[in-house]
């Protein structure tokens, strides 16, 4: 086990936590507690994965010292709304390392696309990653299981890259430690804890899904630079305008229709052009 603690809003609201020094996958271990009957409401974190798993199916590496945390919850609301829990973490995440990362330390810029302006550190990139200066720092992953009783057990897994980011990737990836920011996967998932408490508490079963939806806006990069959507090797190219408020991309066509996009792979400004 490792010494991994709650914030202390997180413990007020009664959350559990389970922290290991190294693990498989902390989703893994949360479905199966599911499984298990485990009503929700447990963090599983650790320091290290040997099994993670990313979007798609992908390896996620964890090298030692870096954060993966996963929360187990079974929400009480509509299934359909279970996946904008993704843009509940995500405006978490952006919040806890908000308050991590020193001010000006970055400028954003997505892929050649500055999204905000040059005036935050921290962007969220749809569907699920948060980047700093161009490179993804982070990465969330939704996975559910039906229970028995027909409601869903949801596993929001998130990995942070606190000490070292992986090498040989198809992009950018970052570290806080490459920013010289010394920071332990303990601190960062103390700050995470509290965050996602307040944001679980605005979402308020779905009915605040909006609201929270509105917060991941403001923190979107990308809005208005040309974006290129792979999805089953067919490419949707266009202007990014927005999210809808079911979360779907909302990408302006070369024929200036309004596409939706459910899922797929994103890329912005210059990298959108070259895509293939």
């Amino acid at each position: 086990m490792s010494d991994f603690t709650l914030g202390a809003k997180a413990r007020a609201a009664g959350y559990r936590l389970r922290g290991y020094d190294s693990v498989g996958s902390t989703n893994s271990e949360a479905l199966e507690a599911a499984a298990s009957g485990d009503p929700g409401g447990i963090w599983f974190v650790a320091r290290q994965q040997v099994s993670g798993r990313g979007r798609r199916g992908r390896q996620w590496e964890s090298p030692y010292g870096n954060l993966a945390a996963t929360l187990l919850i079974v929400p009480d609301c509509d299934p359909t709304l279970s996946a904008t829990l993704g843009f509940v973490a995500g405006v978490s995440l952006s919040r806890a390392l908000s308050a991590i990362l020193p001010n000006g330390l970055v400028h954003i810029g997505i892929d050649g696309a500055d999204g905000l302006d040059g005036q935050s550190r921290i962007a969220l990139k749809w569907p699920n990653d948060v980047l700093v200066d161009g490179a993804k720092l982070a990465g969330i992953l939704l996975e559910a299981n039906k229970l028995p009783d027909g409601r869903q057990a949801i596993a929001i897994g998130i990995g942070v890259n606190v000490v070292a980011a992986p090498r040989g990737l198809p992009y950018p990836a970052i570290s806080l430690n490459d920013f010289g920011v010394s920071r332990d996967a303990g601190e960062v998932f103390d700050a995470l804890s509290d965050a996602w408490t307040e944001i679980f508490g605005l979402w308020n079963d779905g009915r605040g899904t909006g609201a929270v939806l509105e917060h991941w806006r403001a923190s979107a990069a990308g809005i208005g630079a040309p974006v290129a959507v792979t999805q089953n090797g067919d490419v949707v190219r266009g202007i990014f305008e927005s999210i809808d408020d079911a979360g779907r991309l909302i990408v302006r066509g070369e024929d200036d229709r309004r596409i939706a996009i459910t899922a797929g792979d994103v890329h912005f400004g210059a990298t959108a052009s070259a895509q293939s």
